[in-house]
């Protein structure tokens, strides 16, 4: 009778896999830095790679009564990723009030009522930056040019625009349309838009046919439409050099 084949093989076999699935007596050491936020603009720890600090310049914009000096944001606050394109919005809104000029778009409108403001109240100029600001990915117009800041009171907004379109120019875009629309009941606007509008043009360094500006009413409904406060919405495009 023949005899059954001895399992030679059998003890090496369990032994291998005894050692295969032997658990480790040490565990592989863990790291505690918390996970980066990709969307947060700072690091939650410091790296030891760091960008090459900028020296801030004062820039000093000057009018025939006044002058502002604006401390130059380091080129490194400019946008964190470039695009071929990139597209903001901005809005502003401003009470009207007995007492003061109404400003837009860096023109005189003959009215009863101003806005009140810090600054100038350009209520479109005001949206403008803030449309190119966020553009850029950059902090709004009341982080950079604070209402609780002495220097801003009564300041005329085409200082706020220059700065934006410097921030612009540094990042390497240029504007490739703007679109605005004025929200006010009173007064019409109809006989200065064209005025406004290559106003706002010369300010930004654009074209006129790439900036258009509307202007509505709010058909008597809340505050615009009762004529206790104006608004904008600003739409802009921006395009790489």
């Amino acid at each position: 009778m023949a005899m059954a084949a001895t399992p030679v093989y059998a003890s090496s076999i369990a032994t291998t896999t005894a050692t295969t699935t032997k658990p480790l007596s040490r565990s592989l050491p863990r790291s505690n830095l918390p996970a980066p936020n990709p969307y947060s603009l700072r690091t939650p720890y410091s790296l030891s790679l760091r960008a090459a600090q900028t020296t801030r310049r004062p820039v000093v914009f000057a009018s025939a009564s006044t002058a502002f000096e604006v401390d130059q944001a380091p080129a490194s606050a400019a946008a964190s990723k470039v695009l071929p394109f990139r597209v903001g919005h901005g809005f502003d809104l401003h009470r009207l009030e007995p007492g003061y000029p109404l400003i837009i778009g860096g023109i005189n409108i003959p009215h009863d009522k101003g806005c009140e403001a810090h600054s100038d109240g350009d209520v479109l100029l005001h949206c403008v930056v803030d449309a190119i600001l966020g553009a850029l990915g950059l902090p709004d117009i009341g982080q950079i040019f604070p209402d609780s800041d002495p220097k801003w009171r009564g300041a005329d907004s085409s200082v706020f625009i220059r700065e934006a379109v410097r921030l612009m120019h540094e990042a390497g875009y240029e504007i490739g349309n703007l679109d605005a629309t004025l929200i006010l009941q009173r007064p019409k606007l109809s006989p200065h838009k064209e005025t406004m509008r290559a106003n706002l043009a010369k300010l930004l360094g654009a074209d006129p046919s790439v900036v258009n500006l509307k202007a509505k009413t709010h058909e008597k409904v809340d505050s615009l439409g009762e004529n206790r406060s104006i608004a904008a919405h600003t739409v802009v495009l921006l395009m790489r050099k």
